[in-house]
């Protein structure tokens, strides 16, 4: 029988549908919900991935640009930070309305329409000659990019019941460290050359980043299902299967959809959850947009910076692999997030204070791990009380709201050190955020816990 899960942080959280997991049923239906949930991971969660994977290169490649751009258009350190973040106030002012329209107009065209708009627009940036046209062109490339990854998510929820949401979630996140392992090495290489097509090393690589999304459109139109009811290859029995599953986790969670999708907005969890999820996207655009600095300051070539910022991110699949797989098997999420996020605060602080490069290298990899890992668990929180329409307002304005964070942290951390001429002074600011999320676990707690006044 399932069970309303209590989510105390002294005991696992019953996940909706436990009756129907692996030793409380007989082995066939054990097998059969394995088999259906191993097809939909299959057929979705690659080329999901890869779209993510382009999307987090165009965004983050600015941060290897940086090495020779500045010196070449006249950009401070503050002015980098501040263009560097503008990209979440476009995503911020865009990602609701895009959510919606995803709701209106179907994933695939929409995920289609976002690929080729941000890829136009970074390739564009090859273009910049001053800090004005730098600050334009990210804050067109947030805008533009807005809704991709809340779309995302809420897709899923249309797929997967809450049980296997976590682990699904984090191997889409996977994509994350795995765009920066690949775009490392290969800006260092391009960045070590002396440019193509008549651009410089810093053109040629907006040039090459973009290019992926828009020759990703076709395919996103053509192998992208909207639903399981349009889908080909689930049988009949499997649509029906995936069909109960969700509405078993809508009666477990009491889910209800708000006739008013914008009803979400006024749901104070909607708030909390957007606080507690601030310090992620805060400290991984904070840490990883400033990371091929700090790498440059051991004294390395262009080429090492590129190979040795991968490192950081191979960290982060392991904890992506093993974190949001220990959470749903445990079927617990706040001591998770609390204990992940204590660690990467930790972490983060040794980084700042050892001084052999080595020990903070190694800091740093550990708090890739950390970062990167709790953000799976955190997202398998809004499907305790979002359902329907109101989920896609209601994951989009947790997103941008928690994404201004990706504003604060590449930004704040320029300010800091054009303040203090330390870099190491920022990264005490990202560890303080990684605190913040500590103490914001018990808030959220507590709010999912209290049944919502209708």
């Amino acid at each position: 029988m399932n069970t309303t899960p209590t989510a105390g942080l002294d005991r696992p959280v019953p996940l909706p549908g436990a009756a129907d997991l692996p030793g409380d049923t007989p082995a066939g239906a054990a097998s059969e919900e394995s088999r259906i949930i191993s097809m939909l991971t299959r057929k979705l969660i690659p080329f999901l991935a890869l779209i993510y994977v382009v999307a987090y290169i165009d965004r983050s490649v600015v941060g290897f640009a940086k090495l020779h751009m500045n010196a070449a258009v006249g950009i401070s350190d503050a002015s980098y930070g501040l263009g560097a973040g503008l990209f979440f106030i476009g995503y911020f002012l865009c990602e609701v309305p895009s959510n919606l329209a995803l709701e209106r107009f179907g994933a695939r065209r929409w995920f289609a329409r976002i690929l080729f708009t941000w890829g136009v627009i970074t390739m564009a940036m090859a273009l910049i000659n001053s800090a004005s046209t730098f600050y334009v062109l990210r804050f067109l490339l947030g805008a533009a990019e807005a809704g991709l990854y809340p779309g995302i998510l809420y897709f899923l929820t249309k797929w997967f019941p809450m049980r296997h949401r976590a682990r699904i979630i984090g191997l889409l996140v996977l994509a994350q460290p795995i765009a920066l392992i690949v775009t490392g090495p290969i800006a260092g290489w391009v960045l070590s050359t002396s440019g193509l097509f008549g651009l410089t090393n810093w053109q040629t690589l907006f040039v090459l980043s973009g290019l992926p999304a828009v020759l990703l459109c076709l395919p996103t139109l053509r192998i992208l299902p909207e639903s399981p009811s349009q889908a080909r290859w689930l049988a009949p029995a499997d649509r029906a299967w995936i069909e109960r599953e969700l509405a078993a986790d809508q009666s477990t969670f009491a889910l209800k959809a708000h006739g008013n999708p914008l009803g979400a907005l006024k749901d104070k969890r909607v708030l909390l959850l957007a606080l507690l999820f601030l310090p992620f996207p805060l400290s991984i655009y904070g840490l990883s947009l400033w990371l091929p600095t700090i790498i440059k300051q051991f004294g390395v070539t262009d080429a090492t910076t590129g190979l040795l910022s991968a490192v950081p991110y191979l960290f982060a699949v392991v904890g992506l692999y093993l974190v949001p797989r220990h959470s749903d098997r445990k079927g617990e999420r706040y001591w998770h997030i609390i204990v992940v996020s204590a660690m990467g605060a930790i972490t983060m602080a040794a980084s700042a204070w050892v001084q052999t490069p080595a020990l903070q290298f190694l800091f740093i990899c550990l708090t890739a791990f950390s970062i990167y890992s709790i953000q799976a668990v955190v997202w398998a929180l809004p499907g305790q009380f979002l359902t329907g329409a109101s989920a896609a307002v209601g994951i989009a304005t947790i997103n941008s709201l928690a994404n201004l964070g990706g504003y604060l942290g590449p930004y704040g951390i320029g300010l800091i050190k054009d303040a203090t001429g330390k870099l190491a002074s920022g990264l005490y600011f990202l560890a303080a955020m990684l605190v913040f999320a500590v103490l914001m676990t018990f808030v959220v707690r507590s709010a999912l816990e209290t049944p919502a006044r209708s």
